[in-house]
């Protein structure tokens, strides 16, 4: 239900996995408990809560972003990815596939937050977006080595130490170019 204005909160509409939805916020409110709280989209954990595990990764416009450090009025008009809106069963997104393939995850818990952020990084690497360890970019892409996919991946933690895993499944997507949103 939404209710009549009132100092500190704010009718918004947000998209959100393709679908439209208004929800009444304080607009200190983040995206992260917006989906989780207001839109019962759970894949998405807060982690940290400080931005720095990653955990919390969604797309906003096809791009990476830790969704506990921005807020959720700030993104009207914006495309909302979560991992909700990747894949459903039956028909699993290619990197949630690969995951499940690599045996990508250990307790799962930072594995929505790892395969989105996968999904918006094979997303930069197609647009060319250099990474700090990214050869010569005046020829061509970085390749997908571990130091590349690494680097790239460094917001998102693993307290399981899954990454080989996880590495070995973002590159077998990477190769086929049908992993980026």
């Amino acid at each position: 239900m939404l209710r009549s204005p009132t100092k500190g909160f704010r009718v918004i509409t947000l998209t959100v996995n393709g679908a439209e939805h208004k929800l009444d916020v304080d607009i200190r409110t983040t995206i992260l408990d917006a989906l989780r709280d207001h839109l019962g989209l759970t894949g998405s954990k807060k982690g940290c809560d400080h931005g720095q595990c990653g955990a919390c990764t969604v797309l906003i416009n096809g791009r990476r972003v830790n969704s506990c450090l921005t807020l959720a009025v700030m993104h009207e008009g914006d495309e909302i990815t979560t991992i909700e809106g990747l894949g459903e069963p039956g028909n699993l997104h290619p990197m949630q596939e690969s995951f499940l393939h690599h045996d990508g995850y250990q307790c799962g818990y930072c594995t929505p937050g790892q395969i989105v952020s996968a999904v918006g990084m094979l997303g930069e690497v197609k647009d060319g977006w250099p990474s700090h360890v990214t050869g010569d970019i005046a020829h061509g892409g970085a390749d997908l080595s571990n130091e590349e996919i690494s680097e790239r991946m460094s917001g998102n933690l693993c307290r399981c130490s899954a990454y080989p895993n996880i590495v070995d499944a973002i590159r077998q997507v990477g190769t086929t170019g049908k992993g980026a949103v």
